[in-house]
């Protein structure tokens, strides 16, 4: 499967952005799919994962409360929500696929990985 994340941009503090993760290939819905993100000079880090049938995410410490993933197999997409951005959201933010995986799998399972978008947080 191919994976092509959008949607990032330049907000300031207290926005919201929507991340998309439009996926091709194999059916969307065999694949556990997460966010991850990576800070310049940081190393990646979870963010959110939704399972097969949406029933099970979670988030990072982070995030709780302030950002959603969804998914949307009839759009072959996934969504995240990013309300009440911080400075330290700041980061290339990944989409990523784990054929028939576990919400509690590393990074390093995932089988595909998107490309990237860049969110910028400024105070």
């Amino acid at each position: 499967v191919q994976l092509q994340a959008f949607g990032g941009g330049s907000v300031q503090a207290g926005g919201f952005l929507r991340l998309s993760c439009a996926a091709s290939g194999r059916s969307f819905s065999t694949y556990v799919v997460g966010w991850f993100r990576q800070a310049p000079g940081q190393e990646r880090e979870f963010v959110a994962v939704i399972s097969l049938s949406g029933a099970r995410v979670e988030y990072a410490d982070s995030v709780k409360g302030r950002f959603t993933i969804s998914r949307d197999d009839a759009k072959n997409t996934m969504y995240l929500q990013m309300n009440s951005l911080k400075p330290e959201d700041t980061a290339t933010y990944y989409c990523a696929a784990d054929y028939y995986g576990s919400v509690y799998a590393p990074a390093n399972d995932y089988d595909y990985w998107g490309q990237g978008t860049l969110v910028t947080v400024s105070s």
